[in-house]
């Protein structure tokens, strides 16, 4: 079977790279480009009060080699968000937008301080649409994760955004949260899900982290009733594209699981900042349990990756978690980094695979609101004896306010 042509495609994504380049030429000079970090896209009111708007537009390119033709190359639209926020800074915030690229609802939520209403900071209460706990890597809002897709067992394990209420509270070194939730906004994922994340920081500068934490959940999926008014018995899946976004196509999975009772969720994470050097690691599994007698099925799987900021500023840590570098200089700062995973799908009778990943990433921040993505995949897969390891270049051009 020929491979696909590539080169248009691909210089499609070097184009919209290249254009966004030029806005910052090597001899600019400190002030030249204020405007990159200072668009004016949210207002002030005299009491505090905080409104803007949420804008994230991703354009991705997937190339794809030695994959047997299982692959597709693709180039399009990853990201396409769209919303509002409004905060008023130790009293509340709110937050709602939806993607235009897959047609539904992201954050949509209400949080309130306690602070405001107590006097003392007893931590903060959400209501509405967010993200659940377990996957460190999984909230990590997507403009600020350091490579361009989640590793293989974060995206296998978490379990997104859910309706509901969770409470957090956060000091600086250490911090806590508790949630209960259903199902999305979309009417997807019937059932109930209750989780927890604890985090110690031992060590919180500005330039120098350390993050130790845990997170563990337990979801109780509920079926659906069919057009005929028959109750069908609650499914789950796990699977994973090999850390490629613009493709469905999946080299490990569970299949469907049948006559689900519950499933736990246990996320390890570790996070170490010093200056430009950074590593991240976590560790994820899922037992699923069944209304049966059938024995549980256990999944597991890791990644870890070092990051090294070239031009010498540092990964930004705050509210227990990561985001963006700062450059600080007019024409951005380079980041080069390097991750392992791997996932097990493989559990007594239900043989959905092994797969392992290298990646190798480089990332040009352009400012505050802009970034360019390069990765480059080397995937490894054996499922039932058939062996697939594709390679994945991938590219990223991105902005977000």
């Amino acid at each position: 079977m020929p491979r696909r042509s590539k080169p248009v495609k691909t210089l499609s994504a070097l184009a919209a790279s290249i254009a966004l380049a030029t806005l910052v030429p090597a001899t600019a000079k400190a002030g030249d480009y204020d405007w990159l970090n200072n668009w004016p896209t949210h207002t002030q009111l005299s009491d505090g009060t905080d409104i803007g708007l949420v804008l994230r537009y991703q354009y991705d390119v997937n190339d794809f080699s030695h994959d047997d033709g299982k692959f597709t190359d693709a180039h399009t639209n990853r990201r396409k968000y769209l919303g509002f926020y409004v905060k008023r800074p130790g009293v509340y915030d709110a937050t709602l937008y939806y993607d235009f690229q897959s047609k539904q609802w992201q954050d949509a939520f209400l949080r309130l301080q306690s602070k405001a209403v107590f006097g003392d900071d007893y931590g903060a209460i959400r209501f509405g649409q967010s993200k659940t706990p377990v996957s460190f890597e999984g909230v990590t809002t997507s403009t600020q994760t350091t490579f361009i897709e989640l590793a293989l067992p974060s995206q296998a394990v978490y379990e997104n955004r859910r309706i509901g209420v969770d409470w957090a509270i956060q000091r600086t070194h250490w911090l806590a949260s508790l949630g209960y939730y259903g199902q999305n906004m979309q009417g997807k994922f019937p059932g109930h899900t209750l989780a927890a994340r604890a985090a110690w920081v031992p060590i919180h500068q500005s330039d120098n982290v350390l993050h130790l934490g845990v997170a563990a959940s337990q979801e109780r999926p509920e079926g659906l009733v069919n057009a005929l008014g028959v109750e069908q018995p609650a499914t789950a899946s796990f699977k994973t594209p090999p850390e490629a976004g613009l493709t469905t196509v999946t080299l490990v999975s569970s299949g469907t699981l049948t006559g689900v009772d519950h499933i736990n969720r246990l996320g390890l994470e570790g996070v170490w900042i010093d200056g430009p050097w950074s590593v991240q690691s976590e560790y994820l599994q899922a037992q699923t349990t069944f209304a049966s007698a059938k024995p549980n099925y256990d999944l597991n799987g890791y990644y870890a990756f070092g990051s090294w900021v070239v031009t010498g500023e540092s990964r930004q840590y705050h509210d227990g978690n990561v985001s963006n570098v700062i450059p600080s200089h007019p024409w951005g700062a380079v980041e080069l980094a390097l991750r392992y995973s791997e996932l097990d799908l493989n559990d007594g009778k239900v043989l959905g695979g092994k797969e392992h990943d290298w990646t190798a990433g480089a990332n040009w921040y352009l400012g505050t609101h802009l970034r360019l993505q390069a990765n480059y995949i080397h995937a490894f897969s054996d499922r039932r004896g058939l062996v697939i390891n594709p390679h994945v270049f991938e590219l990223r051009a991105e902005i977000f306010i």
